[in-house]
């Protein structure tokens, strides 16, 4: 479960940065590119997984906002990076051919859970509108792709994870270099974005070193969230 927290803390830190840095999101991959990554993902190797996510963050802040006007644009946020988690996870590229289709199916799927639940769009959104046509040409509804009541408590957790909690914990448990390292490493506070590299340049300590620091940050935060 703390690991499934630590996951979706570093892309809700990661996409606030984007977000709120005034940091430019990274580019679409290109056709060939998500082949390479999917299939290196496939393979197992985790940072491909992570290559994955960081460029298809930008549709978590495109459905977000399609809902930020009635509702909590850091919730709305948070839950979306575990659909975007969640599609990544899930994607076969030997039977769904686009994945970009598939995590913003996602994605959505989660914020409109995350609405039902809450019952705060109850009157706004309707769940027969269309959103689109599947495969064989038949209209698409929120309906369609609205999951079962159901869910397993780590999702239950994830769903209380937002941003103002983020930054609470941060202000509680975190030290100052554990601060500073993860606001430069995620973009935090305006501020630009750094490599490890740089960080220990700046910091003048080694790479592993500040890599160690921010395992041991991200950690920590996990651990007072959960709480």
């Amino acid at each position: 479960m703390s690991e499934i927290i630590m996951q979706i803390l570093q892309n809700v830190m990661l996409l606030l940065g984007f977000v709120g840095g005034g940091n430019a999101f990274p580019k679409p991959l290109s056709p060939k590119e998500e082949q390479h990554w999917l299939k290196l993902w496939a393979e197992g190797d985790e940072n491909a997984k992570n290559v994955l996510i960081e460029h298809n963050l930008r549709l978590v802040a495109h459905i977000a906002k399609k809902y930020a006007a009635d509702n909590n644009f850091d919730d709305l946020v948070s839950t979306g990076t575990i659909g975007l988690i969640k599609g990544i996870n899930t994607f076969d590229m030997t039977k769904t051919s686009k994945l970009t289709t598939y995590i913003a199916r996602c994605i959505e799927n989660e914020v409109l859970m995350m609405l039902r639940l809450s019952k705060k769009t109850a009157g706004d959104i309707s769940l027969e509108e269309c959103i689109g046509t599947d495969k064989e040409g038949n209209n698409m509804t929120f309906s369609d792709i609205l999951p079962a009541d159901t869910e397993d408590i780590s999702d239950m957790i994830a769903l209380k994870i937002n941003i103002k909690k983020l930054y609470s914990a941060m202000g509680e448990v975190l030290t100052p270099d554990e601060k500073n390292i993860l606001c430069w490493r995620y973009g935090l506070g305006n501020k630009k974005r750094k490599t490890q590299k740089e960080i220990s340049q700046i910091l003048g300590i080694s790479r592993s070193y500040v890599s160690r620091i921010e395992k041991r940050a991200i950690k920590k935060l996990s651990e007072k969230i959960e709480e």
